[in-house]
């Protein structure tokens, strides 16, 4: 972005929118038996792939870009923004490092500070409180999903000819079979369906008793696979698999969400070689699951090159949220950390990587966020955006590409009405505009406003992760202000948030909260249903999965429709009021 301070009051209408435990070994007979397939031991049956190939006539490397490219997302979870060797970590990248340094690195690039709002922003192009998604994570037990009147981009991708498939966890719901990744608009599916889980047996408690396996093939608990394989290699090998088995000159996009860095932490033993040195114990575990993950991208860029797809690919890289220190990652010198709205629990490691790009070898420094990717990748996929889908996000394909200005100048980070946790916050602080009991955060140009209680607010330096005791952590500890609901930061001028400036710019917070109040009128309301019982994997055969069957639809026919009829309903008020809320906001003087 341009230097200096908050632009005249354009910066509204700017742009066009188009929008337990860890196991440190791993036997040897698991990985003779069932391992990671390397190309060594990929073996003959990859070969027969070819052959079989070469029998039809056909290459097995597509020398001659085809349209529309191939189309790669690669969601890491819980990766730090620190936790990439490129931003100065001490963890090994060397496979994310060479793929940034080949392609584009993103760094001013925005996430949500959990799971499952980050991927519903991805696959929706839309903010949270356009999907109803608001507050915290889908539990599992939670009769709840990506609302079904949404279009997902794998659908969108479907309808020009694309094969779709998704790889890894997918956290977005899953009482309904509808809810299903493959109803959903994925051709296959082959991963979890929780938050998280072992990455060995992948089973997961979420309370006690409250247990079950999350491996999923399509729609189907995937026992068969259960062989103890380490979940990131797992994953990859399914990707080399769809990748050996699919003709290059179909498009195709692969959503690979792997459940690394995400507690618990646990890796094969062979990747603890390099750390042994780290004292912290979590950080020790949490740097071989990053080196396993790193040489199972490695392996996934090497698969695409071996079956003609890397010359007409897009690779994007993403993490879903910032890293969590208690569980090993590192935001430093970002404030915060997952689950917060400082810069630590949304500012993430992200890249693009292309053959296809025009500035190769560059740093992009525009305003880039996750529901960005829904247009951008439908436009490179000579798709339509329906006029009635209201999105939040921008085709930035240009800004990444060739370095143009991004159309983007603002994100609502989010509003969340459920969490009031700031008793001191009132109408009164939010100079009538806004209560400021209520968590939110928005970024408009340089500004960044925050009200309620944002999360953690410490910056966790990397002295914390030695032996050299904590009197460096705590002098970076915040000494709470009583009664403090509102911050205003330059996160230009300072992205680490070390200087506030609310009691300085008051006219610059009035601005933002009445950004705030006219972007919550567009709001739909909070689904966070209560748990419910029917959801324990014991009555589903040990299995997480749906629960919600159709004669329990015809028992409560008044719930459902009351449902329905709220979301059609919302449904058109948001078709009045979502992308063009800037510019109506710029002729109307506000």
């Amino acid at each position: 972005m341009a230097p200096g301070g908050c632009a005249p009051p354009h910066w509204l209408c700017k742009g066009t929118m188009l929008a337990g435990g860890v196991l440190a070994g791993f036997s040897v007979l698991s990985l003779l038996t069932y391992g990671y397939l390397s190309w060594d031991t990929l073996g003959s049956s990859l070969e027969e792939t070819e052959t079989t190939r070469a029998k039809l006539g056909e290459e097995p490397e597509a020398s001659a870009p085809t349209s529309p490219p191939h189309i790669v997302f690669i969601l890491a979870d819980d990766q730090g923004f620190r936790d990439v060797g490129y931003h100065g970590s001490e963890i090994r990248t060397p496979t994310l490092d060479r793929l940034a340094a080949e392609g584009v690195k993103l760094e001013n690039y925005y996430v949500q500070p959990m799971c499952t709002p980050s991927r519903s922003q991805f696959i929706t192009g839309k903010y949270q409180i356009h999907t109803g998604l608001q507050h915290s994570v889908i539990r599992p037990t939670q009769p709840n999903c990506l609302p079904l009147d949404n279009v997902t981009l794998p659908q969108k991708l479907k309808e020009v000819g694309y094969s779709t498939h998704m790889v890894g966890k997918w956290h977005l719901g899953f009482y309904r079979k509808e809810c299903m990744p493959t109803q959903r608009g994925f051709d296959s599916f082959f991963g979890s369906l929780l938050g998280s889980g072992d990455y060995y047996t992948h089973y997961k408690c979420d309370s006690p008793g409250i247990c079950g396996y999350d491996l999923y093939e399509n729609d189907n608990a995937a026992w068969d696979h259960d062989n103890g394989i380490y979940s990131t290699q797992m994953y990859t090998q399914k990707v080399q698999q769809i990748l050996a088995s699919h003709n290059p000159r179909t498009p195709i996009f692969l959503y690979i969400a792997y459940q690394a860095v995400h507690s618990p932490l646990q890796a094969p033993g062979k990747y603890f070689e390099h750390y042994r040195s780290i004292n912290n114990i979590n950080r020790r575990r949490y740097a071989a699951m990053l080196a396993c993950l790193d040489e199972a991208i490695n392996n996934v860029t090497l698969a695409l090159k071996r079956y003609g797809y890397y010359d007409n690919s897009i690779l994007i890289y993403s993490s879903d949220n910032g890293g969590q220190p208690m569980a090993g990652g590192s935001n430093w010198p970002l404030r915060g950390s997952k689950g917060s709205y400082w810069e630590g629990g949304i500012r993430a490691v992200g890249f693009v990587h292309s053959p296809l790009l025009k500035n190769k070898g560059s740093v992009c420094k525009e305003l880039v966020h996750i529901t960005d990717w829904f247009p951008t990748l439908i436009t490179l996929a000579e798709g339509q955006i329906d006029e009635d889908i209201q999105l939040d996000g921008y085709d930035i394909w240009e800004t990444v590409s060739e370095g143009r200005r991004s159309p983007r100048v603002d994100i609502l980070h989010n509003i969340d009405p459920i969490y009031t946790k700031a008793k001191n916050g009132s109408w009164a602080a939010g100079f009538g505009i806004w209560n400021t009991a209520v968590q939110s955060a928005i970024r408009v140009n340089h500004w960044k406003l925050l009200t309620g209680n944002p999360g953690y607010s410490d910056w966790v330096p990397p002295q914390s992760f030695s032996n050299a005791g904590p009197n460096r952590w705590h002098n970076e500890r915040v000494s709470w202000m009583a009664g403090k609901t509102v911050w205003l930061f330059n996160i230009t001028a300072d992205p680490y948030e070390r200087v506030d400036l609310s009691g300085k710019y008051p006219d610059i917070v009035k601005q933002l909260l009445r950004r705030l109040s006219q972007f919550n009128k567009t709001a739909v309301p909070v689904r966070y249903p209560a748990k419910d019982p029917r959801s324990n994997p014991k009555l589903n055969g040990g299995v997480w999965g749906p629960w919600f069957k159709e004669d329990q639809k015809k028992k409560k026919p008044g719930k459902i429709k009351g449902e329905n009829k709220q979301k059609k309903n919302k449904k058109k008020t948001s078709q009045k009021k979502g992308q063009s809320l800037h510019c109506r906001l710029h002729l109307a003087g506000r």
